[in-house]
């Protein structure tokens, strides 16, 4: 792979992901987390070429992600090892209220990432740079590194895509809103959860929220709604798209699906909303199983989900 052929490049941390075992106590199935990284191999599932920029340690969980990518076809040559620190981890409980995550990821090697490791000449090359809330609220360099990563897409062209993922478990809400909206205001693509948006923007109404990213100078914003689906809107054009019935089971890594499938298609077409129809049907495809990784559908699978909702509807 050579790096003129990546249409993709996330940036962020790899999390070594331990899901509870529904019915069998204290047992936790090991698997693979992390936003961005969730992101990149549900871009590369739907055909995208996918590079990745974080830190790993010279651990269990950080060889563990090095097999993985080779397998999903993810570029790893830009994630380097760190020598002491560890790769992060969490675990994730599922509760009466939904899911319930712990996270063992201080001093993890990611959250040593700065600007002084980013793959420079890589970044004027790619297609789309991507980022998250939490690729930024790991660490300061971390969070710098990310700005550094846009104001180099944006002055060559690039695009930027962004999501909110809002955890106040990382950092409070007052300087989680200055960073995020600072980095939606560098991002061409706003990809925000409604639940993240309203604590963000102070805002409850869909359309108000869109209106407001909009307004930071989004050429696309993607609102996920949850089980009330998405509403995708440009400063042209909006529409509202409802979810497809699915025997949901676990929805760990749905709104990551829905990033990297909206993105995979957004390259391949040019047209926001028609990677957004084809993003909110993999997104729901991806709560049929467990775990962040493992359900992750491919486009064989979502291009059928979706011939089969077309039949349905001219029934």
């Amino acid at each position: 792979m050579t790096d003129t052929t990546i249409d993709i490049l996330c940036i962020g941390e790899p999390l070594g992901e331990f899901n509870a075992t529904r019915g069998e106590a204290g047992s936790f199935r090991f698997g693979h987390g992390g936003d961005t990284s969730n992101c990149a191999i549900a871009a590369a599932r739907q055909g995208a070429t996918v590079a990745y920029a974080g830190a790993l340690g010279d651990d269990a969980a950080g060889h563990s992600f090095r097999k993985l990518w080779a397998e999903e076809g993810v570029d790893d040559r830009f994630v380097p090892t760190h020598p002491t620190a560890p790769t992060g981890l969490y675990f994730v409980d599922h509760g009466p209220q939904g899911h319930v995550f712990s996270y063992l990821r201080a001093g993890s090697a990611a959250s040593l990432y700065g600007p002084r490791d980013l793959p420079r000449d890589l970044i004027g090359k790619v297609r789309i740079v991507q980022a998250s809330g939490i690729s930024q609220a790991i660490s300061a360099t971390a969070c710098d590194a990310v700005f550094e990563a846009f104001a180099l897409a944006r002055s060559q062209g690039v695009l930027t895509a962004y999501d909110t993922n809002l955890r106040l478990k990382l950092w409070p809400l007052t300087r989680a809103r200055a960073i995020i909206h600072a980095a939606c205001a560098m991002a061409d693509i706003v990809l925000p959860g409604l639940d993240d948006a309203i604590q963000l923007t102070g805002l409850s109404d869909p359309d108000a929220i869109v209106d407001f990213y909009l307004g930071l100078g989004a050429k696309v914003v993607a609102l996920t709604l949850g089980h009330q689906g998405s509403l995708v809107a440009t400063p042209e054009r909006r529409q509202r798209f409802v979810p497809i019935k699915v025997d949901a089971i676990d929805a760990t890594g749905a709104g990551d699906c829905y990033d990297g499938a909206l993105l995979a298609e957004y390259i391949r077409t040019g047209d926001a909303f028609v990677a957004a129809a084809y993003a909110n049907v993999a997104a729901a495809l991806s709560t049929q199983g467990y775990g962040a990784v493992a359900p992750l559908p491919r486009r064989a699978d979502v291009e059928a989900r979706m011939a089969n909702e077309a039949r349905v509807a001219q029934a």
